[in-house]
């Protein structure tokens, strides 16, 4: 019973600790994944761009790529020294990760975050590999101490080095694919005469789709602060059950002591109610860290209101610009619509005095014609 609450509270400790990590880095990229029977097409495994972020595993001192769609994680790798990401056009790139026996392909909006998608593999692809080098100093230091003799050293009881490396940084294979870009599907143009009013819904959708994805997080965070607060009633409830044993273990002592004619059962009684009482102090501490671990994920729970109040003010100041761009528009058609108007009828009064004109030029050139003949008969 001891034992499962144990394990109980390790898996809501990893829990919450995994909700609060923060990426190192993050972008929007399109997330694709290689087709398991063919081995050659792509298979799109988010509907829109998504967010794809570097972490750091402080507890297994690794980095991973993770990305979620949603509530679904569609990309958890650990980073291997092995890996390798390779860009497949200017806008495209892929690795594989041998432990998922994967290959993950991301479609990016520009070159330019591709190349940095890439320079933050190449580091962090660089300090998985110094830890793992560092690791490997550690093994062999702990399995080859200077006071063993070289027979102690090869023990089988020594672990193996490489299944802890294994273990600790995983394994990864380089595979290279035909140059497979889906990167039509990311691409759209925009109309040269509107910039502005086509940055302003792309703004938009950017700033929304930040908002979904910090309340998604900040949901999880709820659910885990939810179940860790039950957990610590529990566990003060435990903690006063502790306590009270412990008063009634020093009690038992006392009266143990005062039996004279029992003194070495009660020296036996004492050293194992000794020993009780050190390992009910144990608990209080660990619990008291843990109550420590549960008020600092409140404190990042409250970070995380803040931002999504910021975002929100964003948003709402968006659509206020949106709003008024749409004003302009409509007042610069009423102008164009009032222009054509005009224009249409100072051409049909052109019009009008071109005909006039026409048949004061005709009458002139009759009269002219009079005026010669009678010249011509006089």
């Amino acid at each position: 019973m001891k034992s499962t609450h144990v394990l109980r509270i390790k898996e809501v400790m990893h829990i919450s600790l995994s909700s609060i990590y923060q990426p190192i880095y993050s972008t929007r990229a399109h997330v694709f994944q290689i087709d398991p029977n063919t081995k050659k097409n792509w298979m799109p495994t988010s509907k829109h761009a998504v967010t794809v972020s570097y972490f750091y595993d402080s507890t297994r001192n690794v980095y991973r790529i993770i990305s979620l769609d949603g509530s679904k994680a569609i990309i958890n790798s650990t980073i291997t020294p092995n890996m390798t990401f390779t860009k497949t056009s200017h806008k495209f790139g892929q690795w594989a990760d041998s432990r998922a026996n994967t290959v993950y392909g991301l479609g990016f909006s520009s070159e330019h975050h591709l190349a940095k998608f890439a320079e933050k593999f190449a580091e962090y692809k660089e300090a998985a590999r110094m830890a793992k080098e560092k690791s490997l100093e550690k093994m062999e230091l702990a399995s080859s101490p200077s006071q063993e003799s070289p027979a102690d050293i090869h023990s089988p009881l020594t672990p193996p080095v490489t299944a802890d490396l294994c273990r600790i940084n995983g394994t990864g294979d380089d595979v290279t694919l035909s140059d497979v870009s889906p990167n039509s599907m990311l691409q759209s143009d925009l109309s040269p005469t509107t910039p502005t009013l086509a940055h302003s819904p792309a703004t938009n959708k950017h700033w929304e789709a930040e908002l979904a994805a910090l309340k998604s997080n900040n949901a999880k965070l709820t659910a885990a602060l939810l179940e860790s607060t039950a957990n610590v009633k529990q566990w003060k409830q435990q903690l006063a059950a502790y306590q009270d044993e412990a008063e009634r273990l020093h009690k038992r002592v006392s009266e143990l002591e005062s039996q004279s004619s029992q003194t070495n059962v009660i020296k036996s009684q004492k050293t194992e109610l000794n020993q009780t009482i050190e390992e009910l102090e144990c608990t209080l501490k660990a619990k008291e860290e843990e109550m420590v671990r549960l008020k600092e994920e409140v404190e990042n729970a409250k970070q995380l209101q803040t931002q999504k109040d910021e975002l929100t003010k964003k948003l709402e100041d968006t659509d206020l610009r949106n709003k008024e761009l749409e004003e302009q528009l409509a007042d610069l058609e009423q102008r164009l619509e009032s222009s054509q108007v005009d224009q249409e009828s100072l051409r049909k009064n052109l019009k009008t005095l071109l005909e006039i004109l026409d048949g004061k030029i005709f009458e002139l050139t009759e009269l002219r014609d009079n005026l010669a003949k009678l010249i011509e008969d006089s």
